[in-house]
């Protein structure tokens, strides 16, 4: 498996650790939007974990038109009121979307996922899920349709407890920043790299971090090559492991 591979927010660093007699198999699902003729067509997709916001991403997405799909916690909306008010300003380039209440893996066995330990059972799963949306319910927000859990990897019967909430699953396609760990340099080459019909996944709740440089370098190459960005509820999203279907 290549370094980075799997997604991981920046405070969660530790190994992969299981606790004993609980694993189960986990899956971290694929999204792409369907291909259009043309030039192409890419989704970004930002994770607000916790912490503070970027603000040399959010400034090039306003100043570049570029479109955004943003996953908030209920952590990160308490501490980031400026932001989203400038989220909220352009709602043609955002959409905010439902990335729990806590920041906890949506998996319902008890078990750590690169040191964050999971939501444990059914019950604490839908905390999670349901925490988030009503997080967003407050800023005004209109209901989210989507949800990525924290690690975007999750226990099959946690994806069919979130599709019956009646939430889609953000999977992806292009790892940009792998978990805002990556610097600036190969976060770029990542996003420049990606092609129609991928989603791209970054963080921009990371301020201090080399890879919020890359990421805006990455989306201006991409802009540059002629590809459009579109938000996940403006596109035809198509996950595997039951995430959208």
């Amino acid at each position: 498996m290549r370094p980075f591979q799997k997604y991981f927010c920046a405070i969660a660093i530790s190994l992969w650790a299981v606790s004993p007699g609980h694993a189960q198999l986990l899956v971290a699902p694929t999204l792409h939007i369907r291909a259009e003729a043309g030039s192409g067509r890419v989704a970004l997709t930002l994770d607000a974990c916790g912490g503070r916001t970027d603000a040399r991403i959010l400034s090039a997405l306003v100043e570049n038109k570029i479109p955004a799909t943003i996953f908030v916690t209920g952590i990160w909306l308490k501490h980031n009121a400026a932001a989203v008010e400038i989220m909220r300003a352009h709602p043609e380039l955002f959409e905010l979307e439902n990335h729990g209440g806590r920041h906890i893996p949506a998996v319902d066995t008890p078990q750590k996922i690169y040191g964050i330990r999971s939501a444990g059972s059914p019950e604490a799963v839908l905390a999670e899920v349901e925490s988030g949306a009503a997080a967003l319910a407050v800023t005004g927000e209109p209901a989210p349709k989507w949800f990525r859990g924290a690690t975007a990897e999750y226990s099959p019967s946690a994806i069919a407890m979130i599709r019956k909430l009646g939430f889609k699953i953000a999977g992806f396609s292009v790892n940009g920043d792998g978990g805002s760990l990556l610097g600036a340099k190969e976060t770029a080459r990542r996003i420049a790299a990606a092609e129609d019909g991928d989603v791209i996944i970054a963080h921009i709740n990371q301020p201090t971090h080399a890879a919020g440089e890359g990421v805006v370098q990455g989306l201006l190459a991409l802009k540059a090559k002629g590809l459009t960005f579109v938000r996940l509820d403006d596109a035809d999203g198509v996950g595997d492991e039951g995430t959208t279907d």
